[in-house]
């Protein structure tokens, strides 16, 4: 982990639900930005061990997590999982003080965000749509990318709070704006994924030193983050580690879903998502977005 320096900001009374690969470290570093944190977690052993480490505390359940709270924050798994801690009668709304303010940071869809804003606009509350590009070794290092959709009142009250864990927390638009950009997000990663291990395989299957060749176009116009931080892991062979697989198509079935509503062509995006098939039938399922390259590879 890097040192992340953090702004002075006041010091606010904060939730955090949902302490995965990327919730258990960005509720850290809430904390250690000086705010005081309570974390839930679906498995309670998970959110003991977050209060142990950094010292805040843990509620069984997310009502009684945000209870008092001025702003909570949330990074769960999907739509369904999202609704089951802000929604019924244990769940986030249920518990959150007037006026204050839900985070959404799961790249879930634009419809149950705009969903959940209007619910929560209802209550006299406020909800932000926030996904987060990154991965596991931004949120580790608090650099995220944030990408919000919302009412620009709340938006404004929550960015020097999330920049404990951000490099950018910036508002696209009304509700719901924030999955669109992170879709776009998605679309623009598959893409270049695929060309990056087309032109991989291209290389070795030409007897190229890949790792020269990824050198020297690096400094031109074909270089990204996903050559420059998996181009040599792609030559090797390694996978094990960052965004997996399941995710990724977890992401491009939003994208592609929302692409039905709004009319939107996605052809490379439809294949892309049909190859990360091939990757989860080849047992890749929890490998890296990169393990594109092995459907290639077994062509051979």
């Amino acid at each position: 982990m890097t040192q992340k320096t953090y702004d002075k900001v006041p010091p606010r009374k904060v939730a955090f639900l949902g302490l995965g690969v990327m919730g258990y470290p960005m509720a850290g570093h809430l904390k250690r930005a000086g705010h005081d944190v309570t974390v839930y977690n679906r498995t309670s052993a998970k959110a003991d061990q977050w209060a142990a480490e950094y010292g805040g505390g843990a509620a069984p359940s997310p009502r009684q997590a945000v209870h008092g709270a001025d702003i909570v924050f949330a990074c769960v798994g999907n739509d369904d999982d999202l609704r089951s801690i802000v929604l019924g009668e244990h769940g986030a709304l249920a518990g959150m003080k007037p006026d204050s303010v839900f985070v959404d940071h799961t790249t879930a869809s634009a419809k149950v965000a705009r969903e959940l804003h209007e619910t929560a606009k209802q209550r006299g509350l406020h909800f932000v749509d926030a996904p987060v590009s990154g991965g596991q070794a931004g949120a580790v290092n608090g650099v995220l990318t944030v990408m919000c959709g919302g009412d620009p009142a709340p938006f404004d009250r929550v960015k020097p709070i999330g920049m404990a864990f951000a490099r950018a927390f910036t508002l696209i638009g009304p509700s719901g704006s924030g999955q669109l950009a992170k879709m776009v997000n998605q679309i623009c990663i598959a893409g270049l994924l695929q060309g990056l291990s087309e032109g991989v395989n291209f290389g070795l299957q030409s007897g190229l030193d890949m790792k020269l060749v990824l050198e020297v176009i690096g400094k031109g116009a074909a270089q990204s983050w996903q050559m420059d931080n998996r181009g040599t892991t792609m030559i090797e062979d390694k996978f094990d580690f960052g965004f997996a697989v399941d995710w990724m198509r977890k992401d491009l079935g939003l994208c592609l879903d929302e692409a039905k509503r709004n009319d939107a062509a996605l052809p490379v995006t439809a294949l892309v998502d049909q190859f990360y098939g091939d990757v989860q039938a080849m047992g890749g399922s929890r490998h890296d977005t990169s393990s594109l390259i092995r459907r290639l590879r077994r062509t051979k």
